[in-house]
C-alpha cells in the first residue's frame, strides 16, 4: 500500500478511537467538565503518528467528541489544545527516541514528552476557561480577568489527573501497539 495512503488511514483511525476513548467512559467533574481516557489516545497519536499526522488526529477525534457530548463551544479549543499536545509530544518523544534505542529510554520518552505535552493540555483549557469567563462576566478588564483566572483553576487539578492517566494509558500501550508491523514501520520513520 502507498505509504501516504497508509498514513492517512493511520490517522483517521486514531482520530476515530481519540473520539471514542474520550466518549466511552466520562467521569463527571464539579466544574462541569469530565475526566476521560481520550489524552492516552492523544500521545499514542503524536508518538505513533509523528508531530504533524498526531496533532490532526488528536484535534479531530478530540474535536468532534466534544460535539457528540454536547459541549459545541468547547470544539475550537478543544483541537487547537489537543493538537498542540499530540504534535509537541510527538516530536519530543521522536527527539528523545532517535538518540536511544533501549526501552526504558522510550519509556522516559514517554513519561518526558507526555509531560510536557499534558502541561500544555492544563495551561490551554485554563487559558480558554479564564478568557470565556472573563468575557462572559463583563468583558476583558482586570476584575473580569482575575474573576476568571479563579473561576477557571478549579479545573486544573482535574485536568491534571486526566494527564497523568494519559501518560499512563500511553505507557501501556504503546509497547503493544508497536508489535504491529505497519506501526512499527511507521514510528521508525
Amino acid at each position: 500500500m502507498e505509504k501516504n495512503l497508509k498514513i492517512t488511514i493511520l490517522t483517521a483511525l486514531m482520530a476515530a478511537f481519540t473520539c471514542i476513548a474520550t466518549m466511552i467512559l466520562k467521569i463527571p467533574t464539579p466544574t462541569l467538565g469530565y475526566i476521560h481516557l481520550g489524552d492516552g489516545l492523544i500521545l499514542l497519536s503524536g508518538f505513533v503518528l509523528g508531530p504533524a499526522a498526531g496533532a490532526l488526529a488528536a484535534g479531530i477525534g478530540s474535536m468532534f467528541a466534544d460535539i457528540f457530548s454536547g459541549y459545541l463551544s468547547f470544539a475550537p479549543a478543544t483541537f487547537i489544545i489537543k493538537a498542540l499536545t499530540a504534535g509537541i509530544a510527538g516530536l519530543l518523544f521522536h527527539s528523545i527516541k532517535a538518540r536511544a534505542k533501549s526501552p526504558r529510554v522510550r519509556s522516559a520518552a514517554v513519561i518526558i514528552s507526555g509531560l510536557i505535552g499534558e502541561a500544555i493540555m492544563v495551561i490551554g483549557y485554563f487559558l480558554y476557561e479564564a478568557g470565556v469567563a472573563a468575557f462572559a462576566s463583563g468583558g476583558l478588564n482586570a476584575a473580569a480577568i482575575a474573576a476568571g483566572a479563579a473561576s477557571s483553576a478549579a479545573g486544573v487539578p482535574f485536568n491534571i489527573v486526566q494527564g497523568f492517566t494519559g501518560i499512563l494509558i500511553s505507557l501501556l500501550l504503546l509497547p503493544i501497539l508497536q508489535k504491529v508491523p505497519d506501526i512499527r514501520v511507521q514510528m521508525q520513520n
